[in-house]
């Protein structure tokens, strides 16, 4: 009976003792999750560094912050700007090169430059203000601008940060990339003529559907993805709603389907006569090329594709030719033409 005494009495005593320690160990900073799922930055009375993104490269003019547990009155609410070198001075630590190590990392080389002072210091880095990774998106984007990537992004996340495709969005992609980031990963990447940048197109209808996911690229820090415009196929003349149609995704479209945009033909239109009206190549006068309209309604021949600024033109009845004095009228009818969205 005695023994078992004495042995709740020692059991006692250890879990006070534990207790005691446990009351007197400062709590580690934590870092909690936003409502987005990213990293945010603890209560400000916990002293502790905001967080950043895992895989971000630090690089010149970012905006740091620093926790050390041991050193907290000499790291608590100070920020450090790293410099145009790369460099980031920081108290006890000295002159550090940060740009190209993410905040992990320059909290490790922090670590080690602390061991002579520290017996095993715990150094906390965060990313306060994002400034050397942006990202120009530019073209036919709802918010077209500057942005930082913060993190590994792909092209479609790059071009989502700026609000996304445009409702006039063409069918090309172009990303330009400095040459001392090394060249895109694109089959039809070339070099400028200056020899500094590697410039590519993607198709956004593959990128978009996925249909050519690797086209998807990562993004880097300086890249400027530029969006192209729709290009404008139009039709006039004897259709129910002429007007002009963009391309969109679509890298063409053809006679038929320019018709059908245009709500058909009026029941006095001379479908036999049709003209495409277009430029001549590496000139600025236009020829007109006939199309049976007819022929393509029933069936009887292959649908003609329309090539970027093609003007589908279907005489009425009345006026079954059309001579190449009134390309111009025509032209001008062209020009003052309300543009119809595809969707």
């Amino acid at each position: 009976m005695r023994r078992s005494f004495l042995l709740i009495v020692f059991f006692a005593a250890v879990t006070c003792v534990g207790s005691a320690q446990r009351a007197v160990t400062p709590p580690r900073p934590t870092v909690s999750g936003g409502p987005d799922g990213n990293p945010t930055s603890p209560p400000a009375d916990s002293a502790s560094a905001p967080a950043s993104t895992s895989d971000y490269m630090l690089g010149p003019s970012d905006l740091i912050s620093v926790f050390v547990a041991e050193l907290e009155e000499d790291f608590t609410d100070k920020s450090f700007r790293i410099d145009v070198s790369g460099d980031v001075t920081l108290p006890y630590a000295g002159r550090i090169h940060a740009a190209g190590l993410t905040a992990d990392g320059l909290g490790q080389q922090v670590n080690e430059r602390l061991t002579k002072i520290i017996r095993a210091p715990d150094a906390v880095v965060g990313v306060v203000e994002f400034h050397s990774q942006p990202v120009s998106v530019l073209g036919e984007v709802t918010n077209a601008g500057e942005y930082q990537v913060q993190g590994q992004k792909k092209l479609l996340q790059a071009i989502s940060m700026a609000g996304g495709f445009a409702e006039d969005v063409g069918n090309t992609v172009t990303i330009t990339r400095n040459l001392q980031w090394g060249r895109l990963p694109l089959p039809n990447a070339h070099d400028d003529a200056t020899g500094q940048f590697s410039i590519a197109t993607v198709s956004v209808k593959s990128i978009l559907h996925s249909t050519s996911p690797e086209q998807n690229i990562q993004v880097t820090g300086g890249d400027v993805i530029s969006v192209s415009k729709a290009e404008i196929v139009y039709a006039v003349g004897s259709v129910t709603k002429p007007g002009g149609f963009p391309m969109g995704q679509d890298e063409t479209l053809s006679a038929l389907q320019v018709v059908s945009l245009a709500e058909g033909l009026t029941p006095t239109a001379a479908s036999r006569n049709a003209k495409i009206i277009r430029f001549v190549p590496g000139t600025k006068t236009r020829t007109m090329l006939p199309v049976d309209l007819k022929q393509l309604l029933e069936g009887n021949a292959a649908d003609v594709n329309l090539q970027p600024g093609d003007i589908l033109f279907v005489p009425n009845s009345k006026a079954k030719t059309v001579t190449y004095h009134s390309i111009q009228a025509i032209l001008n009818t062209v020009s003052g033409m309300a543009v119809y969205g595809r969707y």
